[in-house]
């Protein structure tokens, strides 16, 4: 198996600024020397919200970004699958979640 850290869920909640300060020290240990896999809910341009700093988030990204690959998947979260399928949401609160 590959030296390849994940970090699932990136923005799923705010960051406060140090957990910002100490994720931007990951990444930019990282950068450069290996593969990341991150998943977010939020758009690139939300970023600097989640961490509460827009130079910050920049600085994330440009060194995530420089030579990434990334994939746009849209649509409702596989998660809601079975609660969709049980009847505990409706489909469009499915899609107002997303």
């Amino acid at each position: 198996m590959g030296d390849c850290p994940g970090r699932p869920d990136q923005a799923y909640l705010p960051i406060d600024r140090v957990g910002a300060n100490l994720f931007f020290q990951l990444i930019s240990r990282r950068y450069e020397r290996g593969p990341m896999i991150l998943t977010s809910n939020q758009g690139f341009g939300s970023w600097g919200d989640v961490f509460g700093d827009r130079v910050i988030a920049t600085a994330i990204l440009d060194r995530i970004l420089h030579h990434a690959i990334t994939i746009n998947i849209r649509g409702n979260s596989y998660r809601l699958k079975d609660k969709l399928k049980a009847g505990l949401v409706r489909p469009a609160e499915a899609t107002e979640s997303t």
